[in-house]
């Protein structure tokens, strides 16, 4: 991470901020959790994997996934064709199957990631999630999860800009920091603005805050990564980044664990 030279609340004096495009397609990733009802936004031209149980969700949802991968333990309707579009992987490996979705969307050239079903149920698995979307921010990604009225996202070392709109009172936007201490913190046109304040990784400060009505409003962090939650109906952010971001998600785990015994 970096983050030098002088800014003001966009973080924008020294000519550092550069927008992302995003580039390469949209990706949808359909997990095994709770979709709680809500309509599934599969944009056109989207690359559409289905990890494991998730194959369930996208056949209901009328969805036919580019790719399906897992080991398939949550599996409850028909097993997938073993054709070129099925991974099967070991049950006893490492990686989760939401993680091994992500690789296979991040090494078709995707970016963007909607997640649904990777919130609710199993505690652990939700914290699993959110912490695979510091991951996709860590490497120049962006993922949302997708929950019940709720999406959950991840930025480092950049900004959340969303635009004015008819934003509902008791609508909360929170922010938390992933990394043990995020510097340059702020979150202009908010209910309550902080401004190139610092957050820590064992703090609650910035829960329950609210977009105000007809107000542009941005999250951003000049050195960290923030985890951010925010009302779906809110108009997607335009996402802004401090600097280019390298490597990758790794390579697709397809081994029974080196660690495990017995």
């Amino acid at each position: 991470m970096n983050g030098t030279g002088g800014a003001d609340a966009h973080g924008e004096a020294d000519g550092a901020i550069r927008a992302e495009t995003g580039a390469g397609p949209v990706a949808v990733v359909f997990a095994a959790g709770e979709y709680y009802g809500g309509v599934i936004d599969v944009p056109r031209g989207a690359f559409v994997v289905a990890a494991d149980g998730g194959l369930d969700h996208a056949r209901a949802a009328g969805v036919r996934p580019d790719v399906v991968v897992g080991d398939f333990d949550s599996l409850r309707g028909a097993a997938p064709d073993a054709d070129e579009r099925t991974i099967a992987l070991p049950p006893l490996k490492d990686d989760p199957d939401l993680l091994s979705a992500l690789k296979v969307a991040w090494a078709h050239g995707c970016r963007t990631f909607h997640v649904y079903g990777a919130l609710g149920g199993r505690i652990d698995h939700t914290l699993s999630s959110i912490r695979l979307m510091a991951l996709l921010a860590h490497h120049g990604g962006i993922g949302f999860l997708h929950g019940d009225g709720t999406l959950v996202t991840a930025i480092c070392d950049g900004r959340l800009d969303f635009p004015a709109h008819d934003a509902a009172p008791g609508r909360m936007v929170s922010v938390f920091s992933h990394s043990d201490v995020s510097r340059g913190v702020d979150e202009p046109g908010m209910k309550y603005e902080l401004i190139d304040g610092t957050l820590t990784g064992d703090t609650v400060q910035g829960v329950s805050n609210e977009f105000r009505p007809g107000m542009d409003a941005s999250v951003g962090v000049r050195e960290g990564t923030l985890i951010v939650t925010f009302p779906a109906e809110a108009p997607a952010p335009r996402v802004v980044r401090r600097h280019a971001f390298g490597g990758d998600l790794g390579a697709l785990d397809t081994r029974v664990s080196p660690i495990l015994r017995g």
